[in-house]
C-alpha cells in the first residue's frame, strides 16, 4: 500500500507562475479577439468559446483535485484499518 507523499505540495512560486501564465494567456486571447479584423458576430463567437474553454478548464481542474483528495482519504482509511489490525494482533497468544 502506498502512502501519499507530503513533499508533492506545490510551492508558492509554482502557484504564482501558473496564475501569471493563465492570466497572460487569457488576456492575450481577449486582446486578439478584440483586434481581429472580422465581423462583430465572429468576435462574439470566439469570445464565448474562450469563456467556455476557461470555465471548462477550471471545472476539470477541480474534478481532478477532488478525485485526488478522495483517493488520499481512502488510502488513509485503509492504512488506519491495517494499523489497527496490526496493533491488536498478538503473535505470542496461544491458539485454543
Amino acid at each position: 500500500m502506498s502512502t501519499p507523499n507530503s513533499s508533492s505540495k506545490n510551492t508558492n512560486a509554482f502557484f504564482a507562475q501558473a496564475a501569471i501564465s493563465f492570466g497572460i494567456a487569457l488576456l492575450t486571447m481577449i486582446f486578439a479577439i478584440l483586434y481581429l479584423p472580422v465581423d462583430p458576430w465572429i468576435r462574439a463567437f470566439l469570445g464565448l468559446g474562450t469563456m467556455f474553454l476557461t470555465t471548462s478548464c477550471f471545472t476539470l481542474a477541480k474534478c481532478v483535485r477532488d478525485a485526488q483528495e478522495n483517493q488520499y482519504v481512502v488510502s488513509r482509511l485503509d492504512q488506519a484499518r491495517v494499523d489497527k489490525i496490526l496493533a491488536e494482533h498478538d503473535p505470542f497468544r496461544s491458539v485454543s
